[in-house]
């Protein structure tokens, strides 16, 4: 049983790594400078998820001055509501005021399965199709991108970036120019970046995942984490994510959102509009 949960985790953490690092992650060699004195950036991103841990989180960014770039889906949260509904409307408009930068999770939160001749076959973890496989054409993809984006001006009356982030970052060829044709770009992470939050925290503990970010991250990285998730008990953030950020800034590294990215800022920043 021991030999079996520690294949589990590792190939967790190959799986995370992997999926960022070939579906759009830009890491060491995207260390072009942001703009103003953040000359060696990383580029901290957060996923929607069950919003436990969403205030702390805010409360941590805003000690630190560090923005950061969040992903929406519209999830189920542990009060039973969820993490796009009005009794969130008011921590999404504080995150805008304070100039992070927001992008698309899908939302339903489809996670690609496989290309089929009638188009995307996904499997959506939210909504009333939740554990459903479903298959979505173009149209109907592009709808699930844009649905974020529509409930976000309705929320913040800013407009989203044309930035997306796919389920797991599972993507295919065919999916990502579906996304294109639709104005979107993905977004993946590098594999240092792969944060761990989604492992079980009786295998891999919080100063363990830790201790590998500090050792493996570089300049130029995008990283994940989430707004809380279900299955890890011990909880990522805040408990690694403030010194995750006080240990970078001590190798002289620095946070940027996705706007100043060199590959993906002029997406970041291209505007939704509410359709």
């Amino acid at each position: 049983m021991r030999r079996a949960c520690s294949r589990l985790v590792g190939l967790a953490l190959l799986f995370g790594a992997s999926f960022g690092a070939s579906f759009g992650a830009v890491h060491g060699a995207a260390q072009a400078a942001a703009p103003g004195t953040c000359d060696k950036p990383v580029y901290l991103s957060f996923d929607t998820g069950h919003m436990g841990v969403a205030p702390l989180v805010a409360e941590v960014l805003r000690r630190h001055d560090v923005k950061a770039t969040f992903f929406l889906a519209n999830e189920r949260t542990l009060t039973g509501g969820s993490s796009l509904d009005d009794q969130w409307a008011p921590w999404w408009r504080e995150r805008a005021a304070e100039g992070h930068a927001f992008g698309s999770h899908t939302w339903d939160h489809d996670s690609w399965q496989a290309d089929t001749a009638a188009g995307l076959r996904v499997k959506p973890s939210q909504g009333s199709s939740a554990g459903k496989v479903r298959v979505l054409d173009a149209a109907a993809y592009c709808a699930e991108l844009q649905r974020p984006a529509a409930r976000w001006t309705a929320m913040t009356g800013q407009r989203m970036g044309s930035i997306f982030r796919a389920p797991g970052g599972k993507t295919s060829p065919a999916l990502l120019k579906v996304a294109a044709q639709c104005g979107w770009t993905h977004v993946g992470w590098a594999p240092a970046g792969f944060l761990g939050d989604e492992l079980p925290s009786d295998k891999v503990s919080n100063a363990a995942l830790l201790q590998r970010a500090l050792r493996d991250i570089r300049a130029g990285d995008v990283l994940v984490a989430h707004l809380g998730i279900w299955a890890r008990k011990d909880a990522w953030a805040p408990a690694a994510l403030e010194p995750l950020i006080t240990g970078l800034k001590a190798r002289g590294l620095c946070f940027a959102t996705l706007k100043d990215h060199p590959q993906y800022g002029a997406a970041a920043k291209t505007q939704r509009a509410p359709r």
